[in-house]
């Protein structure tokens, strides 16, 4: 399986992992996270594979977050409900994302992404 790499093209943080992933030599398959955002059970199951919280898959910088006041309603809504709301529009959930065969990378922090693909 190659690897999936999860981006909003505009976001700077996606571009620079995306330059870092090419110059590791670290192959992936692109995907737009707008034009084909996470579904239900994609997430459930990236979820529960990265050992996060539910609460760290939300971009709770973006506008969407701020304009739909989710920092007070989360608290409120089920674990379902939130993966409802994340497979409902794409700018809600945290990126990058990278999907490899054993491993969930939400965000971009270099050294994290170093240790965990390069060991």
């Amino acid at each position: 399986m190659k690897n999936l790499f999860i981006e909003y093209p505009k976001c700077s943080t996606c571009q620079k992992a995306k330059k870092w992933l090419e110059s590791n030599d670290i192959e992936f398959t692109d995907r737009h996270i707008i034009e084909n955002n996470p579904t239900e059970k994609e997430l459930n199951k990236w979820i529960k594979q990265s050992k996060k919280d539910i609460k760290k898959w939300f971009n709770t910088t973006g506008m969407k977050y701020k304009e739909l006041n989710l920092k007070d309603k989360l608290i409120n809504m089920s674990e379902e409900d939130k993966i409802k709301l994340l497979a409902s529009d794409g700018m809600l959930v945290k990126r990058p994302i990278l999907v490899t065969e054993k491993d969930i990378l939400i965000g971009f922090r270099e050294t994290e992404w170093k240790e965990r693909l390069m060991g």
